[in-house]
């Protein structure tokens, strides 16, 4: 064969390789995208002019029947001795606790600082301390162990990578964060299957969790027409339409009947 019937072949081979290198480049970018946590790439964040925020308060009411205290059989690990009862609904004198109120829409593609602060997950009494958290996307979340006895954290989402790590007695914090907007994420202990939380991840700064008078506020609201929006992980979801002006301030309060079968 001389040398001009060679060339072909050579180029032939040559184009194939660098087909594959990349096909191979392409499927890395990718599953380096899929893996990340990184949160989405946004605008740069718009502080809000402190001259015309407004402030959203009110309260969240539950009428419905309160279910009874569940009794906790935490003999399975001796070192557990938080309460142990718990309390499906907290609504003592029709006052809800526990409920996440946030701005669902009408912010548009707005996006804000992310606190430099992390949020805090305490376990302690083998229990969840709160067991109902607000977060930023990207915000740092800082989950401490001051129990005598090893937890297994595992949050369970649906928009987010899920992961499972355990954290030994004194040992040091984990530090986590999310990158993806989800409400009512779960998280549970494998080692202590009692233990549940939810978190609840948001764009916005806007956002509050009741205390234990159904209380909420929510401060620094630039002017606007908003969907405000409350969650319960038993009770379910309710929203309202409300329209805040420069330095206004507005009350929104939400009422429940009653429990949602199975919950959220």
């Amino acid at each position: 064969m001389n040398r001009k019937s060679k060339l072909p072949l050579v180029a032939l081979i040559a184009l194939g390789l660098l087909l594959l290198l990349g096909a191979c480049s392409k499927s890395s970018n990718e599953t380096a995208e899929n893996n990340s946590e990184q949160p989405a790439t946004q605008q740069a964040a718009q502080p809000v002019d402190p001259a015309t925020a407004a402030t959203i308060s009110g309260t969240v009411k539950y009428t419905g029947p309160v279910p009874k205290p569940v009794r906790i059989d935490m003999s399975q690990d001796p070192s557990c001795k938080g309460q142990n009862m718990a309390e499906p609904i907290q609504a003592e004198n029709g006052d809800l606790a526990g409920a996440f109120v946030y701005v669902k829409d009408g912010l548009g593609d707005r996006s804000f600082p992310v606190p430099q602060e992390p949020a805090v997950i305490d376990q302690q009494g083998c229990k969840y301390h709160p067991d109902t958290l607000g977060v930023m996307v990207g915000q740092r979340i800082e989950i401490r162990n001051d129990d005598p006895t090893t937890h297994n954290i595992h949050p369970t989402p649906k928009d987010n990578r899920e992961w499972n790590e355990s954290q030994g007695p004194s040992a040091a914090p984990l530090e986590k964060t999310f990158s993806r907007p989800e409400i009512m994420m779960q998280v549970k202990c494998n080692q202590h299957p009692w233990m549940k939380m939810h978190i609840n991840v948001v764009r916005s700064p806007f956002f509050a969790v009741t205390d234990s008078q159904g209380k909420f506020e929510i401060k620094g609201l630039p002017p606007g027409d908003y969907t405000l929006a409350v969650v319960h992980d038993r009770l379910g979801e309710q929203t309202q339409k409300i329209t805040v002006g420069p330095k206004d301030s507005k009350t929104a309060d939400f009422t429940y009947t009653g429990a949602a079968a199975g919950g959220m």
